[in-house]
């Protein structure tokens, strides 16, 4: 297992965002992964616009996973409808 942050984008709407989020933590454990921290980095105006929105609320997700789930959790995330963008970020062992 390999540690990751996964930053995500949903829209400001309150329902949407947390559905989105609980819709992305759903995904994460199905696919194995252990949650080990969930920051909100707040709403922030978007680069260009996605989905019709020009800003949107970014949570920061830190956990490990098996880094061949990573291509199916890709999968899943393409088709969850509240989930703007996502980025996911190998961390480093130090």
């Amino acid at each position: 297992m390999r540690k990751y942050e996964l930053m995500t984008i949903f829209p400001l709407d309150e329902e949407k965002s947390s559905k989105g989020k609980e819709a992305v933590r759903n995904i994460l454990t199905s696919f194995g992964a252990e949650i080990e921290k969930e920051e909100l980095f707040g709403d922030r105006d978007l680069t260009y616009e996605v989905a019709k929105q020009k800003r949107g609320r970014f949570f920061l997700f830190t956990l490990s996973l098996n880094p061949g789930k990573i291509s199916e959790i890709d999968g899943a995330f393409k088709i969850t409808p509240d989930l703007l963008k996502y980025l996911f970020v190998k961390l480093e062992e130090k």
